[in-house]
């Protein structure tokens, strides 16, 4: 072989080794340049998912605190409402006694018959009792009874003429009454002592 030959078949065997090094160089590199890129995208991964994770959850208590806000908002109003036309059950259950009234009025003016007025006007007070009873009022029974401080309030003590009126009411001087079983006022009462 010439020297010509041979220098140019070494040199294209150096010059392919030196392709092949710069290949596995340039392979390495790149692989390296991967997992760096990998690691910092597990890296970033984390951090990313805590970042989302983190606006989820804020966006879930900013709802809740604005639902919160509503409720709250809400039950004030229906409360105000509430209070202010609570009593409007009550009030139209007793207009027609308060028209009774009105007509008793004119009566007292056109007539001169004392037993019939007398008449009407208890009428009309049985009526509104009737009403306030169906609107859950109840008057307290008293006379006879035993003093029960729960619905009774001494406000005099009588001596009494027997042994059985002992620690019992003898007179009311106030009825007492009583708004589904819940007491609104108490009997003002004597008792015997």
């Amino acid at each position: 072989m010439s020297k010509k030959k041979h220098n140019k078949v070494t040199e294209n065997i150096e010059q392919e080794q030196a392709k092949t090094e710069t290949q596995d160089t340039t392979e390495t590199v790149d692989s390296s340049a991967t997992e760096e890129k990998d690691a910092v995208q597990e890296e970033a991964n984390p951090i990313e998912l805590l970042e989302a994770q983190v606006a989820e959850l804020k966006d879930k208590y900013l709802r809740q605190v604005a639902e919160f806000d509503n409720y709250r908002k809400r039950t004030l109003k229906e409360k105000t409402e509430l209070i202010l036309n609570g009593g409007e059950k009550v009030m139209t259950a007793l207009l027609p006694v308060m028209d009774d009234f009105e007509r008793a009025l004119e009566s007292f003016n056109k007539s001169s018959d004392v037993d019939a007025l007398r008449e009407g006007v208890t009428l009309i007070f049985e009526k509104l009792v009737k009403t306030l009873e169906s609107q859950g009022l109840k008057a307290i029974e008293a006379v006879g009874q035993d003093f029960n401080t729960d619905f009774h309030e001494a406000i005099a003590m009588i001596p009494a003429t027997n042994d059985d009126e002992k620690g019992k009411v003898i007179d009311c001087v106030q009825t007492g009454y009583m708004l589904n079983e819940k007491v609104i006022r108490h009997a003002k009462v004597a008792i015997g002592q």
